[in-house]
């Protein structure tokens, strides 16, 4: 007869999942108690460990909200969001390289047009244009490709963390879609890095582990071409002083972008500047295939991602 102790344990728990229908789901749950039943065993948890780690989870779930993601955030501090997406993007083949989504990709991007300022309300932060392309890995552009935008304001906040978000509504967030040579453009402040909410069980951890909680400056893309991946990234400003130790280890080199400071008196799509401007330009290259994108927290079902 099966003793349930500690050596005989970990492999009953690990038959008991031997009649899952469905052998992804048998797999992932036995690799699970595995490596569950490992890491206690190597680290000889306590009980007051064992307690705080529930407690710990239970307040993660309970910060969650439709415009925040605790558990997102977790994840993405300890490496495990940019594992997942490196494992699942190993071969590239000249494409725009992934990152993590982020906690904060949220509510409805409305189609925008061309041009459009994004942060109309934002008077303190320096102006900048941002200018880019898709195309496929052989440049050729793709055309009337929906392409969703956003980014922190310069004091490092994001639309959903402000108190008025609801009466307010989105500011530096918005869909583009492409023209028939692949190019899409808009205005919006110059971001600056910020750090990531440290009023959760998230932030708890970062203080008393002693990392620092900051991202560089960054503004998401998520491009969503029908017949080619779905493409999650940043563009992050170069220069700053936290792209070598981004807290979400977001930052590929490849996805830096020389972010220039202009005076010219007219912006790139001849509408004139209002004094001194930043200029972004950036090309995404999608590699042909298929996926879901992730649709935006808070939004209805029946909304397109």
């Amino acid at each position: 007869m099966t003793q349930f102790n500690e050596t005989e344990l970990t492999e009953a728990v690990v038959k008991s999942f031997d009649s899952t229908p469905n052998p992804r789901a048998k797999f992932l749950l036995q690799e699970l108690v595995k490596s569950l039943h490992d890491y206690v065993s190597k680290t000889g948890l306590t009980f007051e460990e064992w307690e705080y780690a529930i407690d710990f989870l239970t307040r993660t779930g309970q910060k969650c909200t439709d415009t925040r993601q605790e558990f997102i955030l977790l994840s993405d501090v300890l490496g495990v969001s940019m594992l997942v997406d490196a494992v699942n993007h190993r071969d590239r083949d000249g494409a725009t390289e992934t990152t993590v989504l982020g906690p904060f990709y949220v509510g409805e991007h409305k189609v925008t047009a061309h041009g459009t300022d994004i942060s109309p309300n934002n008077l303190t932060g320096e102006r900048m244009f941002v200018q880019s392309r898709v195309t496929d890995l052989k440049g050729k552009p793709l055309a009337n490709v929906p392409v969703d935008v956003w980014h922190a304001d310069d004091d490092g906040f994001y639309d959903s963390q402000k108190a008025n978000y609801d009466e307010v509504g989105a500011s530096a967030r918005a869909r583009f879609v492409t023209d028939g040579d692949g190019r899409f453009f808009f205005r919006t402040i110059l971001p600056c890095s910020y750090p990531i909410p440290t009023d959760g069980p998230v932030g708890e951890m970062i203080v008393q582990t002693k990392r620092h909680p900051m991202r560089p400056a960054h503004v998401h893309f998520l491009v969503n071409a029908k017949g080619y991946e779905p493409l999650i990234t940043h563009v992050f400003i170069g220069g700053d002083k936290y792209l070598d130790s981004d807290v979400v280890f977001g930052v590929k080199d490849d996805l830096v972008a020389k972010v220039e400071p202009r005076n010219d008196p007219v912006m790139p799509d001849g509408a004139k500047a209002n004094g001194p401007w930043h200029l972004m330009t950036y090309e995404f290259h999608l590699k042909p295939g298929g996926g879901i994108a992730p649709k935006p927290l808070g939004t209805k079902a029946a909304e397109p991602a």
